[in-house]
Parts: structure tokens; sequence; C-alpha cells
């Protein structure tokens, strides 16, 4: 069995993906219809994401409009968004609910950008476990006699250069998000 570190890459990438997913549902001042992301509306009895049961549109840099397909729905959607921790009251006119986003306050611009660090820690915590793990199992392999000393070695340093590319990364995307969220 030959030891490979594309397997820990692969999760390490991951990571980094869920971390650009929890970023953009962050919202920086702007309307971003992705904020919406992890809001569901029962539909029918099936708890379904708001745009997959009308139009979501950003008309306005600080609107977000959604446009149910079944009027039905306003009242549903309404309730749903009110309920999260969007922290925005939706407003409804009988055929769209309007979401306007306020100016972000300087307090809440800090504790957005704390928020974002944080993400960023947990994800840099996660690649420190996969690179663990890489290594434990090349030690292993190492013990066992199915590789030899030298190619442990290399399979370390391979698995560290590939753990420093991906905090790097991370760093990187919490620089660009923070910097988002502070500027006015």
């Amino acid at each position: 069995m030959a030891a490979d570190t594309t397997v820990y890459e692969e999760k390490m990438k991951k990571t980094l993906a869920s971390l650009e997913g929890e970023y953009i549902t962050i919202r920086a001042g702007r309307a971003n219809p992705h904020v919406l992301d992890k809001i569901t509306v029962d539909y029918y009895g099936t708890p379904t994401p708001i745009n997959q049961v009308g139009n979501v549109t950003v008309p306005e840099a600080r609107l977000i409009q959604i446009q149910p397909w079944d009027s039905s729905m306003l009242k549903e959607i309404a309730k749903a968004i009110s309920a999260s921790d969007l922290g925005i009251n939706p407003g409804n006119d009988g055929k769209v609910i309007r979401l306007v986003f306020p100016e972000l306050t300087e307090e809440r611009r800090k504790e957005l950008t704390k928020d974002v660090k944080k993400k960023a820690e947990n994800a840099k915590v996660a690649l420190r476990n996969i690179r663990r793990d890489a290594m434990d199992t090349f030690k292993k392999m190492e013990k066992k006699k199915e590789i030899p000393e030298d190619e442990l070695k290399d399979l370390e340093d391979k698995v560290q250069k590939i753990t420093d590319k991906y905090v790097a990364e991370i760093d990187k995307k919490c620089e660009a998000k923070c910097k988002d969220i502070m500027s006015v």
C-alpha cells in the first residue's frame, strides 16, 4: 500500500470550501441573497429553502426582494425570516416581501469581524486535526514497515506544506472578509 497525501489534501479543500460557504452567509452591509440560504420555510410539510419557493432578487444595494411563486407562502416566508437570526423585519405588501438592510453600526461590524476570525480559527483547527491524522497514519505505516523511514519524512514534509498552503488561504479569506465588513 503506497502512502499518499491526496486524501488529506481533499479534506483540507473541503474545510476551506466550508469556511467560504459560512462567509457567504455573513452580511457585510450590502444585500446578499445568500444570507437567506440557511432559512427554510414550511412548504406543504417540507422544510424548503426560500430560494426554492420564490424569486429572490437584489434590486438595490441594500434591498432583497422575495416574490413567492405561490402567494399563500408570503406569511410563511415572513415568519421564517422573522424567526431567523438575520435581525431584519420583512416588509410584506401582499405580493412581495422586502428586506431592507440597514447600514451596519461600527459595533456590529466589529462583532461580525470577531465572528469571521473565530470561524477562520475553527477552520485552522480542523486543518491541524487533518494534518495530525495524516502524520499518525504515516507513522503507523512506517512502524509496520509498509514505508521506509525516509519516505515517512518526505510525507510529513509534504503534509506540512499542504497544511501551510491552506492555512495561508484561510488567512487570506479571513482578511478579505474582514476588510469587506469594515468598509463602509
